[in-house]
């Protein structure tokens, strides 16, 4: 019988959530839901000098807003509790002893200041940063280069030491990438990585295995930045006996600047006038604060959609995908090996696409907050749902409903004057004092009879109404946007369209 899939995604909280980490969230969880697994968030907290209060907090509501809520986590506990590595402490020394034990691993007492001393010693232009490795872990202070009663003394005393993977000289150690085929390395270019650190806690090396075997994890989905530690958790999967265990695993490509060279990070972001983070983050550290897609206007339905296409597709050219349709859709071997360009104008399209999608009702809590933060109280549900309708096809990003629809809730401050006068005459004031005076009596005041009374007169004026209606919207508006100008005067009313009206030709 088939195992369950079971997948994780396994953060540190040390910061902010960047969309490279969103993107393995959601490949993560279209897998499992794909295919009726669980999808479990695992926090790596092992190393404690990197722990950002509020960082963990800051995650789970990244993963919230973007609707991708995991089966198992710290908050919502699971069979495999607990979810925070630093609450699993006590589990990893006897694995790492069991190495010790078997001749995979060993104690190395080294302060910090013999390994500084190690990397003046063996530096060589060739190798300008030695590592702890099988060509000179003999001359370091270890279980292997000390005697038997030396390293037990040692224990005894209490002397801080850690544990270390004892990487064989000349293997090749091999495993199937879901997206990348065959990949080999050899050992003897690997260095002995720290697995048991001096305070107890593991690194992620040894942690990252021990958890996947315990919370009998299927399928690991991670960055290719990890690729080069690949070797070291394959070994420990098989000095550990759990060979048969292990999970599949797929690296996915990096998230590349727009340029293609390197790998997007916060700096460019800063740079380029975007943001790289799921959320707004403030570091509590420095006080800095880190803008994120969703407090920039960002509806979770077009992030999460644009994230997908960041280095996969369905193979054909369909770009707009629910999360649904994704679920159904989505497969490792499509997932690109090389990295993906950021285009935040791309994102921004995704966004448009998915705000004139969405309908009125269900875009009204975000536009309503949008309004509320330049401190525009809306009460009147109805009229908004109206507004939302027809501005919404003119928003890129939620935040555009503010200079998109202001002008429905408050006359304009300013009027584009200088855009009428031109083509400005005696006959059109004419028009526009007659129009106020048919508007101000008896009009039925919806758009079809508005526009009806409104050509009437331009005909009887003969003014072809082209010619008015840029200034009946400038009157409206106050500049040349927005949607149509009888649907403007539809929502503002008989007496706000008038008032505007008069106002502008006391100006002209």
């Amino acid at each position: 019988m088939a195992k369950k899939v079971r997948v994780r995604f396994a953060p540190s909280p040390t910061g902010g959530l960047h969309l490279g980490g969103v993107r393995t969230v959601l490949y993560n969880y279209l897998f499992a839901r794909q295919h009726g697994g669980d999808f479990i968030l695992r926090i790596e907290d092992t190393d404690q000098t990197r722990f950002v209060p509020g960082a963990e907090e800051y995650i789970t509501e990244c993963l919230t807003w973007c609707g991708l809520q995991p089966d198992e986590s710290p908050y919502k506990g699971g069979p495999y509790a607990p979810y925070r590595q630093s609450e699993r402490k006590s589990i990893y020394r006897e694995y790492a002893e069991f190495l010790v034990r078997e001749g995979r691993a060993y104690y190395a007492f080294d302060r910090p200041d013999e390994l500084e001393t190690m990397r003046e010693r063996f530096k060589t232009p060739e190798k300008p940063s030695p590592q702890y490795d099988h060509t000179i872990r003999m001359q370091m202070r270890n279980s292997l280069s000390l005697t038997f009663e030396e390293t037990q003394r040692l224990l005894e005393d209490g002397v801080p030491h850690v544990i270390r993977i004892a990487m064989p000289e000349n293997e090749t150690v091999s495993f199937t990438d879901m997206i990348r085929g065959e990949v080999s390395f050899h050992t003897g270019l690997v260095d002995d990585k720290v697995l048991l650190k001096a305070d107890g806690m593991p690194t992620y090396h040894l942690a990252v295995v021990v958890d996947d075997y315990l919370m009998k994890i299927t399928h690991a989905f991670r960055g290719e930045e990890w690729l080069p530690s690949a070797p070291v958790h394959v070994l420990l999967w098989k000095y550990l006996g759990w060979e048969s265990d292990m999970p599949q695993w797929a690296h996915l490509p990096l998230i590349l600047k727009p340029d293609g060279n390197g790998k997007l990070s916060k700096r460019d972001g800063d740079r380029l006038g975007f943001p790289v983070f799921a959320m707004n983050w403030l570091d509590p550290k420095s006080n800095e604060l880190v803008k994120g897609f969703r407090e920039l206007g960002f509806v979770p339905e077009a992030f999460v959609n644009m994230l997908a296409m960041l280095g996969w597709n369905d193979g054909t050219d369909q770009e707009i995908f629910t999360l649904e349709e994704l679920v159904q859709k989505f497969s490792m071997e499509r997932v690109h090996k090389g990295g993906a360009k950021f285009d935040f104008e791309k994102a921004k399209w995704f966004n448009h696409e998915w705000i004139k999608k969405q309908d009125a009702a269900a875009l009204m809590p975000a536009v309503k907050q949008v309004l509320a933060d330049r401190n525009l109280q809306v009460t009147d549900d109805t009229r908004l749902e109206k507004i939302i309708s027809l501005v919404k096809e003119r928003c890129a990003l939620l935040t555009d409903f503010y200079p998109q629809a202001v002008f429905f809730f408050e006359t304009p401050a300013t009027i584009d004057i200088d855009a009428v006068k031109p083509k400005w005459d005696d006959k059109k004031k004419q028009f526009f004092t007659a129009l106020t005076e048919t508007w101000q009596t008896g009009t039925n005041w919806q758009h079809d009879e508005l526009e009806k009374t409104f050509k009437e007169l331009a005909a009887s004026s003969q003014i072809k109404p082209g010619e008015l209606m840029l200034p009946l919207r400038i009157m409206l508006v106050g500049g040349k946007f927005g949607p149509g100008v009888f649907d403007i005067a539809a929502v503002i009313g008989r007496e706000e369209t008038i008032n505007r009206v008069r106002t502008t030709l006391e100006l002209l």
